[in-house]
């Protein structure tokens, strides 16, 4: 079968229950007809931007991104969704911004960053539960903390 309906699949069972592993995935999947390695999932997921946030039962599970959910929305509208879901707070060190996440949240957070074009933003990495934002300038970095506090609130 097709990446696309393996994909599409995928989503459907995200947000038909609750599932926290790849090989849980994987074993849903394999029950809908759908063979694929634990590495293809990987990709997939990356590929669909889908993240793990906390169930109402106290479970990490694989969701769908606000940004992927809410689309029409502006991109500061998406940052501050998915801010909201995944950023535990923001800090700063001379022209590098530290913003600690949830764990498994951070490269969705990321992504978002980098795609909401900052020009005062050289460049951003992360981790599991960290991203790492270098800006141009102390300055810059200063006024960046504030802005993204503000997305908290």
């Amino acid at each position: 079968m097709s990446k696309e309906k393996r994909q599409k699949e995928i989503l459907n069972i995200i947000t038909g229950s609750d599932v926290s592993t790849q090989q849980e995935l994987q074993s849903k999947l394999r029950d809908k007809g759908f063979n694929a390695t634990q590495a293809t999932i990987s990709r997939d997921i990356k590929e669909l931007s889908i993240i793990k946030t906390v169930s109402s039962s106290g479970i990490y599970k694989y969701d769908i991104p606000s940004n992927i959910r809410d689309k029409g929305k502006s991109p500061q509208e998406l940052l501050r969704n998915i801010f909201k879901e995944a950023v535990i707070s923001v800090n700063f060190a001379i022209n590098i911004v530290v913003i600690k996440c949830h764990a498994g949240m951070a490269q969705a957070v990321c992504a978002k960053l980098d795609n909401t074009y900052f020009e005062s933003i050289v460049g951003t990495i992360a981790g599991d539960d960290t991203v790492f934002a270098v800006l141009k300038s102390e300055a810059l970095a200063i006024e960046f903390v504030g802005m993204l506090n503000k997305l908290l609130v």
